[in-house]
């Protein structure tokens, strides 16, 4: 939502149905090293779930090396696959989104709120400190006028802990 890392032609807000976001995928390449991953959201089903994000649209001849770039950044487990995105005002359109499932060797999977936010406030990776990308994605999903109660949670208690 935050740091899209490409160009882009148009960003707006946007919302998928059937999706929670949750701190439950391990990060050894950005947030986190192997050994002392950190924890970065993934999606799960949720049926009655609303999610909130940013879509971006994306120039036709610029899509390939897009992807390829995407595809790396997310290497990590994520797995890119088409899903129905809503926008305010917006018809329903067909949009790629990146998922990390149960399957792959960095899912972490559920923990408490309080064993999410030791993790994330211990670990550091090649792309900063996990608490930087908690509350960077927290602000981003404010900016669009949207709540997301797992990472305000997560926010909240690792402010709790360090105080």
């Amino acid at each position: 939502m935050w740091r899209p890392d490409f160009e882009y032609a148009e960003r707006r807000p946007a919302w998928i149905e059937g999706w929670a976001r949750r701190f439950w995928q391990g990060s050894t390449d950005h947030r986190g090293i192997p050994g002392a991953p950190g924890r970065v959201v993934t999606l799960v089903e949720a049926p009655e779930a609303r999610c909130w994000g940013v879509a971006y649209a994306i120039n036709a001849a610029s899509m390939p090396a897009i992807l390829d770039r995407l595809d790396f950044r997310e290497k990590g487990g994520y797995k890119r696959f088409e899903t129905i995105i809503h926008s305010p005002g917006g018809a329903p359109e067909p949009s790629l989104l990146y998922v990390a499932g149960p399957e792959n060797r960095n899912y972490l999977g559920e923990s408490s709120l309080g064993e999410i936010a030791r993790q994330v406030l211990d670990a550091r990776g090649p792309s900063g400190f996990n608490a930087d990308y908690v509350h960077r994605l927290a602000d981003a999903i404010r900016a669009v006028g949207a709540s997301d109660e797992h990472v305000f949670e997560v926010e909240n208690e690792m402010i709790r802990l360090k105080t």
